[in-house]
């Protein structure tokens, strides 16, 4: 666009391709970023829409020409945040004053002239958003997030005019002039600019935010996307659940498709324009059928990563090379199908915390306890308090420090009393929602999302809130007793054998990541397909000719956006593995292949028709047996494919395959033909396959072994019940179940000599070496490579290695 500011002394307006983020003493945070973003990253691909700001010298001189700022300054004398009626009475009278006051004729001149000049470069009457943009917003630290108000579906140069004006009197919302007060910032050295863009139409279609770091954990590597149908502002304030995508970066850069996981909203409502009412915007009903479908195609999702990615890196690269994560802001329109940035911001809750410290948090909760509601977990912590139930803003003053806020959802008017809450839950919103940005923001648990809290919990209920257990966060009834670790990592002395994980849930990947390790040394496939698949492989290869009907319904249910049932198998395995291998990228993650026994993958959906009656299913059809045998071949198929797409198409390529129970060397050679026949060759593109050494011909063996495989781990639990011919599923024989017994430490010192002697690495990924630091003493003497524990155990065993080899 042409630049044609009022050139005059006041300079009340700026086009945004004329600003730069220099200059948010003169256009605020938001209008800075814009023009940063239009001037600097449009040439790299970027779209961002147009428009212009009015400065902040534009707000001051409205101000003056009020003679408002004594009247103001003297209001504000007695200003009391921690008193909510205190609060709201001196916002109301100072907003009333600004609203009241009549806009200087020089300053609606240079507004009305610049509006004219938008549209005629983008057409008669072009639909605008007025946003407001505050000189102390955006900043690093302090993000002045939705603090002050925004206007969507404006047309005409009246409805500006008026727009803009509530706007500057928005700098005295109740939740601004609480958020400037506990930040420190003085009232009267903060501006208002305002932003006139013009409007995309994703009314017609979606948007969404975006953070370029995962908003719980602070895992930097990673995108998240959100996304609904219609006006992005349903997505900020929580008013939809949306969906939620998940992007790798590292490899994204290499060019390569890692969408980690893809999580479907329910995306209840659409903001659309309101056309023939009396506000500007109003919410419709989506149909059942657009609900259930995702908002964004692959391509979008990467096209937005992509995008995320430049703009971080071009933000950190303000800041001399410092890793600037940032929170955004996007539209799709839905008449030209292009995609848009509307705002770019610094995030400041994990981009601002200790990375030399960790805290974990553990909850103790009676077996068998169960939640009163679910919802998404914002924040690993827990909390607990009398619940407050509110379902009005106007009734915040019933709230009391140290409760649980218990809401519909929040918007920024909801910001004193966050503040003094335990903790938060809401009804609506996903995790970039106006509450779980502010509860990370304020260091407490959220729950966003849960859908029925408002009424399944009660006011004055004690209960507890826990964020500590995954992806989900759950709501128990009673103040439950938990506990809080810190450990400084820096801390922590370097060891000859490396310490790894034992990783199964992907949802904790990110978490477990920041763990001192050295890559993950066992990650269970089977955690992945009960708890995230829950359907038998074949039950989908098979789903047209299952007789029983209410299985098949379950499965149809589950499964119920895939005409390709068996795809759903796929795209939940790769999702899961690819998760837990970007978490530990680019160090090792050795993911083992299916382990079920056949009474386990009978329990599975659909299971029971084919699987076997086995007496002794521990030593019976499981693991390498499996795979090649064609009552199951089809079911292993989709595991390699799903690997297959983790390493190829994500670009994983530190995932390692181990093959459990695996009874001889020709065994493993057919396992490893098999795999080569679905694409998975052991050494192309640096594939490494491992086997499990838990069988004593393992051990006996181990020369032939290691012809057939790369490595070795030592599952310590299997060795010593058939070295000791221990059935370990038997109450009656569980006295002599130890690990630290003659007979199955030779056999691991064997095994130890032998795959050293051939090259092999080895290692252990049972808990025998956490549970007894002598058996862990035994395995350092022995030389062993690598130990895989529960992430439980991983500090105090490194402390305890550390002070081993230190006496050797």
């Amino acid at each position: 666009m042409v630049a044609t500011s009022v050139q005059t002394a006041q300079d009340f307006v700026r086009w945004l391709d004329h600003v730069r983020l220099t200059d948010i003493p003169m256009v605020g945070g938001k209008n800075a970023s814009l023009g940063e973003m239009i001037q600097q990253l449009t040439s790299k691909g970027i779209a961002v829409p147009g428009g212009f700001a009015t400065t902040a010298h534009a707000y001051r001189h409205f101000i003056s020409s009020n003679q408002l700022d004594e009247t103001l300054r003297h209001l504000f004398a007695d200003l009391d945040v921690a008193d909510v009626k205190n609060l709201q009475q001196r916002g109301q009278q100072a907003r009333s004053l600004l609203l009241h006051a009549p806009f200087p004729p020089e300053l609606e001149v240079a507004i009305r002239d610049a509006y004219r000049d938008m549209c005629n470069h983008y057409g008669p009457d072009v639909d605008v958003a007025v946003r407001s943009s505050a000189t102390a917003e955006d900043l690093p630290d302090a993000s002045f997030a939705g603090q002050q108000e925004t206007y969507l579906n404006v047309h005409g140069e009246a409805q500006i005019i008026e727009s803009c004006k509530k706007c500057f009197a928005s700098l005295f919302t109740d939740r601004a002039i609480s958020y400037r007060q506990t930040k420190g910032f003085d009232h009267f050295d903060v501006a208002l600019s305002v932003c006139v863009q013009k409007m995309v139409r994703s009314d017609l279609a979606t948007s969404g935010v975006m953070f370029s770091i995962d908003t719980e954990t602070g895992f930097k590597d990673a995108i998240l996307i959100t996304a609904a149908y219609g006006l992005g502002e349903n997505v900020v304030q929580g008013t939809v659940n949306p969906d939620e995508y998940r992007v790798f970066k590292p490899t994204l850069k290499q060019g390569y498709n890692p969408i980690l996981s893809k999580r479907l909203g329910s995306k209840a409502l659409c903001m659309v324009y309101d056309t023939g009412g009396s506000k500007l915007v109003k919410n419709v009903p989506v149909p059942l059928v657009q609900q259930q479908r995702f908002a964004l195609s692959e391509a979008e999702i990467l096209t937005l990563a992509r995008w995320t990615c430049i703009i971080e890196d071009h933000y950190s690269s303000l800041r001399g090379g410092q890793f600037t994560p940032m929170d955004i802001e996007w539209a799709k329109d839905g008449i030209t199908g292009d995609l848009f940035i509307v705002q770019a911001r610094p995030e400041t809750v994990q981009s601002q915390r200790q990375d030399n410290v960790l805290r974990t948090y553990q909850l103790q909760k009676p077996e068998g306890t169960q939640p009163l509601v679910t919802g998404r977990a914002v924040g690993a912590m827990v909390g607990n308090g009398p619940a407050c139930v509110i379902l009005d803003v106007q009734e915040i003053e019933q709230f009391r420090p140290g409760e649980v806020l218990v809401t519909a959802k929040t918007d920024p008017d909801w910001e004193p009393i966050m503040k003094q809450a335990a903790a938060i839950v809401t009804d609506q919103g996903g995790r970039t929602c106006h509450a779980a940005i502010i509860a990370r923001e304020l260091g407490i648990p959220a729950i966003v999302g849960c859908g029925n809290a408002t009424s399944a919990v009660k006011t004055g209920q004690a209960v507890t809130v826990s964020c500590a257990e995954g992806e989900d966060g759950y709501v128990y009834e009673g103040a439950l007793p938990f506990e809080v670790k810190e450990m400084a990592l820096d801390t922590l002395p370097t060891t000859r054998t490396k310490v790894m994980m034992n990783v199964g849930n992907p949802d904790m990947a990110f978490g477990l990541a920041a763990l001192p390790n050295e890559g993950v040394g066992l990650a269970r496939m089977e955690f992945i397909i009960a708890n995230h698949i829950q359907v038998h492989p074949l039950a989908l290869v098979n789903f047209d000719s299952l007789k029983d009907g209410s299985t098949k319904r379950k499965i149809a249910k589950l499964t119920q956006r895939y005409d390709d049932k068996p795809q759903y198998f796929v795209d939940k395995l790769a999702q899961g593995i690819g998760t837990i291998g970007a978490a530990f990228y680019p160090k090792p993650v050795v993911v083992r292949l299916s382990d079920f026994k056949s009474n386990e993958y009978a329990n599975l959906l659909g299971g029971e028709p084919f699987e076997p009656k086995e007496e002794n299913p521990m030593i019976g059809w499981r693991g390498a047996s499996r795979y090649y045998d064609e009552r199951y071949r089809a079911g292993f198929a989709l595991e390699c494919q799903a690997l297959k797409r983790v390493r190829d198409e994500m670009g994983l390529t530190n995932i390692i395959l181990m093959v459990p129970f695996c009874r001889t060397p020709e065994e493993g050679r057919r396992v490893l033909a098999e795999m080569a026949s679905h694409g998975l060759v052991r050494g192309e593109n640096g594939l490494q396959v491992y086997v499990m050494c838990e069988l004593p011909s393992n051990v006996i063996l181990a020369d032939e072994f290691s012809q057939v495989f790369d490595g070795f781990s030592i599952g310590s639990n299997d060795l010593t019940q058939l070295t000791l011919g221990l059935d370990r599923d038997s109450a009656l024989v569980a006295h002599l179940f130890d690990e630290r017994n003659g007979a199955v430490k030779r056999m691991v010192a064997m095994a130890i000599a032998t795959a050293k002697a051939n090259g092999r690495k080895i290692g252990i990924c049972g808990q025998a070496p956490s549970d007894y630091p002598e058996f862990a003493r035994f395995l350092v003497e022995q030389g062993i490579d690598t130990m895989s524990l529960n992430p439980d155990s991983v500090i105090r065993t490194i402390l305890d290695i550390a002070e081993m080899e230190a006496s050797l």
